[in-house]
C-alpha cells in the first residue's frame, strides 16, 4: 500500500506537478489537498491516524506550514511530516525541525532528494521502523 499523503500547498502549479510526481516516483497517493493552515489542519484531523505523509509548504494562502507542524506535533508513530518550501533557510529549517517536521526540502533544487526521502519513508513504514528522519 502506498504512503496515504496530504498535500497542503497553495499553488495549484505545484499541486499539479506533485500529484502524479509523488505517485510516479515516491510510491505516494495523494488523498487529500489543502491550500491554507486552516484547511491542512481539519484534513489532518478528519483523516485522523490513517494519514502517514503530509507535505507542507510553509508559506500558505492563509496561515503558515508553521502551524500545522506545531497543532502536530503529537502525531501518531508512523505519520511524517515534511517541508517542501521556496525558503529553505537555516532559520525555517530550525524551526520547521523543532516544531516537528522530520525534513525540509527547497522546491526547487531538491525535488530527487525529497522523492528518495519519501521512498525511504515508505520503505521504513513497511517494516515498522521509525526512521527516516533528516
Amino acid at each position: 500500500m502506498s504512503l496515504q499523503t496530504v498535500l497542503i500547498e497553495d499553488s495549484n502549479t505545484i499541486r499539479e506537478a506533485l500529484v502524479p510526481a509523488l505517485a510516479d516516483l515516491a510510491s505516494a497517493e495523494v488523498v487529500a489537498v489543502a491550500e491554507t493552515a486552516s484547511e491542512g489542519l481539519a484534513v489532518l484531523e478528519k483523516l485522523g491516524e490513517t494519514w502517514d505523509l503530509a507535505v507542507v509548504d510553509l508559506f500558505l494562502r492563509e496561515g503558515s506550514g508553521l502551524t500545522v507542524l506545531r497543532a502536530c506535533k503529537q502525531r501518531a508513530s508512523h505519520q511524517r511530516m515534511v517541508v517542501l518550501t521556496n525558503y529553505p533557510t537555516e532559520e525555517m529549517r530550525r524551526r520547521s525541525l523543532e516544531l516537528g517536521a522530520d525534513a525540509l526540502f527547497d522546491k526547487s533544487n531538491e525535488l530527487d532528494q525529497f522523492f528518495e526521502w519519501c521512498l525511504r519513508s515508505d520503505i521504513s513504514r513497511r517494516a515498522g521502523s521509525s526512521e527516516p528522519r533528516l
